[in-house]
């Protein structure tokens, strides 16, 4: 284990940080699923979206630049359409509200799907895909953010790495989730990297001169890559009108960065939908089936040296597991800066 970092249980703090949200001035229960969601990235091995963004999350609470006290609403609602105005919440609110009329339409109509404007960063995109899976529902989850992506050969970011996330019930041991975004790593992996003092590899940004970089901070100054080159920076633009063209909401260089602006609501947008898959097969077929595919492509002749495929999700579930039982790895860093908010909070719960 890295002298960088220390393991603490994740109960304790998804606990201490919901406490600490709760300070900031968020309702309880929306502070509760707010550090849920956080936690549940660490659990996944998904750590540039966990616990190192909670300082960020928290003067952003604090600010009001996450509205303590939003007034989300329906502003528009067709047989299996909603369309929500999130009033600057907290994405992990608006987003999970989202999925949950989704879900709620699919299962009267076979499918649902719901947009979300004027709210702020959700994390990772599978935390809502994943509630369709656990209905029995294909989930598709996505959300816009300002440009951070630079095309190949550009000097200015045209569009934001914009994650999308696919989750399909298997009925096994862990649903099908795919889980990305679209440049070639998320921006937090970065902020992990500086915030552990560690290089990130050449491919992974470039610096504000659109020059290549192994420096996690010169690359949060300047680009990242698409993953894919254009096809990747395709796809982007496609979650981009999803998100934020079509609902209404803000696109491209109209919203603004929790990082940048940190005093202001980010306006991103969500889109999300469920698919009902009892309308399409019962649960025993689905089960066999998606067994077959699991076994062939585990399966598959691998070069020497090279892992088994897995199935998207199959790691993150994996690693649930191991952090449940010994603990998520925090970085001193951003322990020493949660210390700090404790004391001066006074927070009652615990922290190591």
């Amino acid at each position: 284990m890295s002298e960088a970092v220390q393991l603490i249980d994740f109960n304790t703090l998804r606990t201490f940080v919901a406490e600490l949200f709760a300070a900031g001035g968020m309702r309880g229960e929306e502070a509760s699923w707010f550090a849920a969601t956080i936690i549940q990235a660490n659990l996944w091995g998904i750590d540039s979206h966990g616990i190192i963004r909670v300082p960020t999350y928290f003067k952003r609470i604090l600010k009001n630049a996450i509205n303590r006290d939003a007034k989300i609403q329906t502003i528009r609602k067709a047989p299996a359409v909603t369309l929500i105005d999130a009033d600057g919440a907290a994405g992990a609110v608006a987003g999970k509200l989202a999925m949950e009329q989704a879900i709620e339409d699919a299962r009267r109509h076979g499918i649902g799907v719901a947009g979300v404007i004027n709210s702020n960063h959700f994390g990772a995109a599978a935390l809502y895909s994943q509630l369709a899976a656990k209905q029995g529902m294909i989930g598709l989850s996505m959300t816009n953010v300002m440009p951070l992506i630079a095309a190949p050969g550009a000097k200015a970011a045209v569009v934001g790495n914009n994650p999308f996330s696919i989750a399909i019930p298997t009925y096994c041991d862990f649903p099908f989730i795919l889980d990305m975004s679209l440049s070639v790593v998320a921006g937090g992996k970065l902020h992990l990297a500086a915030a552990k003092g560690e290089k990130i590899p050449y491919g992974w940004g470039v610096d504000p001169d659109g020059q290549p970089t192994d420096d996690p901070q010169k690359a949060l100054e300047g680009f990242l890559l698409p993953v894919g080159g254009y096809k990747g920076l395709g796809l982007a633009y496609a979650v981009d009108i999803l998100s934020g063209v079509i609902t209404g909401g803000l696109f491209v260089d109209q919203m603004r960065s929790m990082y940048h602006d940190p005093d202001v609501p980010s306006l991103t947008g969500h889109f999300m939908a469920a698919l009902d898959l009892s309308t399409w097969i019962e649960p025993d077929e689905m089960r066999r089936r998606m067994t077959y595919y699991h076994d062939f492509i585990q399966h598959v002749s691998m070069a020497d040296g090279a892992a088994p495929l897995v199935f998207p999700g199959e790691l993150e579930a994996n690693q649930e597991k191991k952090r449940s039982k010994e603990g998520i790895p925090v970085p001193l860093t951003t322990l020493k800066t949660l210390s700090e908010m404790k004391k001066a909070y006074d927070i009652k719960a615990e922290l190591v």
